[in-house]
């Protein structure tokens, strides 16, 4: 009972700044789940998937299951794929990418793969040749899987339909790479820090640049788990250990859109709907919560602009004093 009046408590009181007001009534909240770890949408928004840990997150204990939704954030099956059932193996899953019909789950040393439809395990994807601990899973939308290990500082390419994995970089500078996710316009990877608070992005051959980084005397970002792109390029990454959820726009600048939150994980965006779900380790739950929209945002006491989206730089400010540009 604890639990729950901690999780309901905390998730209202962060997440309900990012919400529009029409968006609130659809706010959803899943519970009953054990360390989920990554929240996603098919690319339709008709079906979501949330993965479990369900135990230590390095043990091969073969007890993670994850969790199907339905259109309407409603729970179909709470264990659709489990651990150590109907053949099924799945230990520590934790980041997960959708491809057509196609669930991509990583599972310590191991890619899994399972169909949406029907739960069942199509292929398992292994690192060879060295301890790896997989932590995330995207999509590039063009034949392209890239899986992140944070404790390696580790990200791999797979190539589809050959699903053949080989190293792209290996680098201490990544920092602790956890949160992987693809730029919907551009097609630029990018990867958060957990250890160091860094966004970075790497190019094709594995080279590394720093997109963002804490300064000397001021830290904005502590462990960041999750990043993800809307429909229109707005990026927003998760630092668990603050509890907080930013959003980054086109021109660099960083907006705090929820906070107070507990523990939020590796975030996942439906763009048919436009809403972004938040996974909660510690709180055994997560939400789904609607985003404003450039096109059909509303009039407020300050109308917005294609500024606020970072489509165009914003208006310089007025001069001290004088009320002029």
């Amino acid at each position: 009972m604890i639990r729950c009046l901690f999780h309901a408590a905390i998730i209202c009181a962060g997440l309900c700044l990012w919400l529009t007001p029409e968006a609130a009534l659809g706010q959803i909240t899943v519970t009953n789940l054990q360390a989920p770890y990554s929240f996603v949408s098919s690319v339709s928004g008709k079906e979501y998937f949330i993965s479990s840990v369900n135990g230590e997150p390095e043990s091969a204990d073969n007890n993670g299951f994850i969790t199907k939704l339905d259109g309407s954030g409603k729970i179909l099956d709470l264990k659709f794929i489990q651990g150590g059932t109907d053949g099924v193996t799945l230990h520590a899953p934790k980041g997960m990418a959708i491809v057509d019909q196609t669930l991509y789950v990583a599972d310590l040393d191991t890619l899994r793969a399972f169909d949406i439809a029907t739960g069942k395990s199509l292929a398992s994807i292994r690192v060879d040749g060295q301890a790896a601990h997989l932590t995330d899973v995207t999509y590039d939308g063009a034949g392209r899987l890239y899986c992140s290990d944070q404790h390696a500082n580790r990200i791999y390419l797979v190539e589809l339909p050959s699903r053949k994995i080989t190293l792209l970089v290996s680098d201490p500078a990544l920092a602790g790479p956890a949160g992987l996710a693809v730029h919907p316009k551009s097609g630029q990877l990018i990867a958060v820090s957990w250890d160091k608070g860094k966004i970075f992005s790497i190019s094709p051959d594995g080279t590394i640049s720093e997109v963002f980084s804490n300064g000397f005397f001021s830290s904005r970002f502590s462990n960041l788990r999750g990043v993800v792109f809307h429909r229109w390029g707005t990026m927003y990454v998760s630092d668990f250990t603050t509890g907080r959820v930013w959003r980054m726009t086109r021109d660099n600048r960083f907006q705090v859109i929820a906070e107070y939150l507990p523990s939020p994980g590796d975030l996942g965006i439906d763009r048919a709907n436009n809403l972004i779900l938040v996974p909660y380790e510690f709180a055994h739950a997560a939400e789904m919560n609607g985003l404003e929209a450039p096109h059909d945002g509303k009039p407020k006491a300050e109308k917005r602009t294609l500024a606020d989206y970072g489509f165009i730089p914003p208006p310089p400010k007025p001069a001290e004093g004088t009320g002029k540009k």
